[in-house]
């Protein structure tokens, strides 16, 4: 009876491979005839990614008809398809879509890694992924594109297949095949293609972004010698051929003969990077997926804007540009501008640049200061002052153009006027964590040092930093996050990514936010009797509605940042070299800009006011006094307090009685101009 087992067992394993072999067989029968029977597979795909504005308007692609061309194989440089094959491929034409024996390695490293490292990919393998399948490293793509291989293998020749390949291969920078890289980067046909320039052109393929000489050329030039060195070793070219070859120097095309003027490109460039993160993929991946993705780009917003600039800075001035608009309620990026002109410098002046904002960061102290007790009336000396720190340093800030009220003046003046003392007495009474802090709740990241001078805008942000901060107050306290997609499609017209648009968390009190934008829209009264005028007084004539906004100025930074209901605008202007702003006319550029964008934008929207919260009060207010005001008061203005927090004293400063004239008198000029100020 053992016996008649052990025979059994050994009968068993002697089956078991035969078994397996049978069964590899069978299927790999029944691959041929599937892909027999599904017939020749097409080898060309559009796989051009797209470009939506928000009203489903094409705004890009990522190629034109002017780089997407498809030449015959006998067109294309001899040296092309060589250094190709020496590098991708240098069994193509003796295997039928696999080289086992690279497979088998790869296998056995992935299977002692855990991993799907290592690739032994055929040319048809590639050709096969990218025309049908993605790029992820996963076993069940890696058994489609078998599939696909087949297919491509049992119904063309090696010469088509090739053919496709080199005319569709992604190269990098937006350019798919040969002939669109071969004009891209040196301005000729591919057919015209040197030893030197095919070589270089071969190498990129392997990682557009790590060897594209435009990118890093020590890269691009250690794999092209790599190459070089393979076709001499296959005997394709001589030594003398190698060594001439690795040593010349290649001239490629300057930049303003790459450039392709396309709508909003700073704001594509956004689009690209934001997509490629979304996916996780590289961006030469995005661009060659034949993605459908859809904007937050208001194609009207982004000409009004792209006017704005044009007409206010003059043509021979050397001053940059940084420039958002943002939707308050999503963070939908509307419209962008990352300098003057793309085609001298793709440097995107609102997302990568970081400056100083000066005072257009004081809204952030004064949020805080209305959430820790502050209101409108809550009254500090404007006069020259030296603050005594902790460490024993002594700070002194000083007020544009030397000028202070020398009295005491209210929050509502002080944002008006932009005055610094009181900013830092704010700062030091609040603490300067308490700055930090609330920037960082309103999406400011980056270096904020908790300093005195933090409340004058000391510390370096972004525009888009700062729109996001002011959209924040805008939206009445809701947490927003800037972005420039909605929807992303892919190829086989499967939604791959949705933004969730629900209201974001409240991250700020909204009874503050909102008594915060009523009290900056007193930036843009009208200048009184000569006297000096409010920090918006030059743009005041300009606007038609109400806007809610805040100025800065450095000695090398020119900031406007300032929102409607509906749509929150961020202007910088300076030198790219830091260099200082000192003709009058620059200064003025972030406002003019600012006023001639929002006018334009607004025009054919119905009036919008600013909606107060059920927790907050309008009184009439005395400026003067921060109390309310009487009829015996020369001016008043309306201003809002939390519930509970309004005052309750009348103001007696212009009362009738001869103390009252004798203190009206005493303040001269100067009072006289405040009071009509508010």
């Amino acid at each position: 009876m053992r016996k008649f087992f052990r025979l059994k067992k050994s009968k068993l394993i002697l089956l078991f491979p035969i078994s397996i072999f049978i069964l590899g067989i069978v299927c790999l029968a029944g691959v041929y005839l599937v892909s027999f029977l599904l017939g020749p597979p097409k080898l060309t795909t559009d796989q051009n990614t797209i470009y939506y504005s928000i009203n489903e308007e094409v705004i890009g692609e990522e190629r034109g008809a002017e780089n997407r061309y498809w030449v015959d194989l006998k067109e294309m440089s001899p040296h092309l398809i060589k250094a190709t094959l020496a590098i991708e491929d240098q069994y193509f034409y003796r295997h039928n879509g696999f080289d086992l024996k690279r497979i088998a390695g790869a296998v056995l490293s992935d299977l002692k890694s855990f991993s799907l490292k290592e690739g032994a990919s055929t040319l048809t393998q590639q050709y096969a992924r990218n025309l049908y399948l993605t790029h992820d490293k996963t076993w069940s793509r890696k058994l489609k594109e078998a599939f696909h291989t087949v297919r491509i293998e049992m119904y063309y020749s090696k010469n088509e297949i090739l053919e496709g390949y080199l005319n569709t291969i992604y190269y990098g920078h937006g350019a798919h095949g040969i002939e669109a890289a071969s004009r891209y980067f040196f301005n000729k046909s591919s057919s015209a293609l040197s030893l030197a320039e095919a070589s270089m052109l071969a190498a990129i393929p392997k990682g557009p972004t790590y060897y594209s000489p435009l990118n890093d050329r020590d890269n691009a030039e250690e794999r092209q010698k790599r190459i070089l060195g393979l076709m001499q070793d296959d005997g394709d070219i001589t030594e003398q051929e190698y060594f001439l070859a690795s040593r010349e120097d290649l001239a490629f095309t300057k930049r303003e003969e790459r450039a392709k003027i396309a709508a909003a490109p700073y704001f594509q460039d956004t689009v690209l990077i934001e997509a490629a993160d979304i996916l996780n993929v590289e961006s030469e991946l995005v661009r060659s997926g034949g993605y459908k993705i859809h904007t937050t780009l208001d194609v009207d917003l982004q000409q009004e804007l792209e006017r704005s600039a044009k007409h206010v800075i003059q043509p021979e001035s050397e001053i940059n540009i940084g420039a958002m608009v943002m939707d308050p309620t999503t963070g939908g990026i509307r419209a962008l501008l990352g300098g003057r002109d793309y085609q001298k410098s793709e440097f995107n002046r609102a997302i990568s640049a970081k400056r100083m904002p000066g005072s257009a960061f004081k809204p952030f102290l004064y949020y805080a200061a209305l959430n820790n007790g502050y209101t409108p009336s809550t009254m500090l000396m404007s006069k020259p002052t030296s603050f005594e720190l902790e460490d024993g340093k002594v700070y002194q800030p000083s007020n544009y153009n030397g000028y202070y009220a020398n009295e005491e003046i209210s929050l509502a003046q002080a944002i008006a006027l932009s005055d610094n003392v009181y900013a830092v007495r704010t700062n030091l009474f609040l603490g300067a964590d308490t700055l930090v802090d609330t920037a960082r709740k309103v999406g400011i990241d980056g270096d904020l040092p908790a300093v005195p001078s933090l409340a004058l805008g000391t510390a370096a942000v972004s525009v888009e930093d700062m729109v996001t901060g002011y959209g924040t107050i805008a939206n009445g306290g809701n947490q927003i996050e800037g972005h420039t997609i909605t929807k992303i499609i892919d190829r086989y017209g499967q939604t791959v990514f949705e933004r969730d648009q629900e209201e974001g968390k409240q991250v700020l009190d909204p009874e503050s936010a909102f008594i915060l934008t009523h009290l900056m829209t007193g930036m843009f009264d009208r200048s009184l009797d000569g006297y000096m005028a409010v920090t918006g007084s030059s743009i005041a004539n300009q606007l038609s509605r109400t806007y809610a906004g805040k100025s800065g100025t450095t000695n090398t930074d020119s900031w406007m940042m300032g929102y409607s209901p509906s749509l929150v605008a961020g202007i910088w202007t300076g030198y790219d070299n830091n260099a200082p702003m000192e003709k009058t006319a620059e200064v003025s550029y972030a406002k003019d800009v600012w006023a001639g964008f929002m006018e334009a934008a607004h025009k054919d929207l119905p009036l919008q006011r600013f909606t107060a919260p059920s927790g907050v009060v309008g009184l009439p207010i005395d400026p003067d006094s921060g109390e309310r005001a009487t009829a015996y008061c020369d001016t008043s203005r309306v201003m809002y307090f939390e519930k509970g927090t309004e005052p309750t004293e009348y103001c007696s400063v212009h009362l009738p009685d001869s103390k009252s004239q004798e203190n009206k008198k005493q303040k001269g000029m100067l009072q006289k101009w405040f009071d009509k100020l508010f």
